[in-house]
């Protein structure tokens, strides 16, 4: 096995389960402009992608679309968090990778992962947090990985990255870093695992 340095996080799906919070977050927002409340297919798509992208995607019209991002600004994010649940060992298994590995976040979100961090008490637990805010292109591009590689110094191989979804496979690919999969099967990923715990094992710590 590849001389891991550095286990990477993506949040929505492997963190956290967010799903919920998302589509009533996304609902929420289209529901003002009197439109119904996300569909699959939507929620498909924001899941995986930056506010901004989402947005684009749900209101397509430049008015509306500033309208949209106007109203956003005034949410409070805060309420949004009673919908989050915490994957089950993960703070258990972050206790574990210490002092090990360093342990890193790539997201596609934006502007609220501190509060979401600080809110479940695991903003200690992570030595780099990179957003969709820190970098050019977000995820489906690879620079959000490579920033992960770059800040210690190390090569993106030696960089392990959990993530849920297809923009993870496309970024990890794209970065040459391997992938776990997680809860994932039809990702093309070099690990699966189904349970935060199983990276005990793989890594073992």
């Amino acid at each position: 096995m590849v001389n891991f340095r550095v286990v990477a996080f993506d949040c929505d799906g492997v963190l956290f389960d967010t799903e919920q919070a998302n589509r009533v977050y996304y609902s929420t927002i289209l529901q003002q402009f009197g439109r119904p409340a996300v569909t699959e297919e939507q929620f498909a798509f924001v899941h995986m992608h930056t506010v901004f992208e989402s947005l684009a995607y749900l209101f397509p019209d430049e008015k509306a679309l500033a309208a949209a991002h106007g109203f956003r600004k005034t949410m409070d994010y805060q309420q949004y968090l009673r919908y989050f649940t915490v994957e089950p060992h993960l703070v258990s298994l972050l206790e574990k990778l210490k002092p090990q590995f360093k342990t890193a976040i790539a997201t596609n979100r934006t502007d609220t992962m501190n509060r979401l961090l600080a809110a479940f008490d695991v903003d200690g637990y992570f030595d780099l947090i990179v957003t969709a805010g820190d970098v050019e292109r977000p995820k489906p591009h690879p620079d959000a990985l490579l920033k992960i590689s770059d800040h210690f110094n190390i090569q993106p191989n030696q960089v392990i990255y959990i993530g849920d979804s297809r923009v993870d496979e496309l970024a990890a690919r794209a970065a040459g870093m391997p992938l776990v999969a997680y809860r994932n099967p039809e990702l093309l990923a070099q690990y699966y695992i189904n349970s935060l715990n199983e990276l005990e094992g793989l890594l073992e710590v």
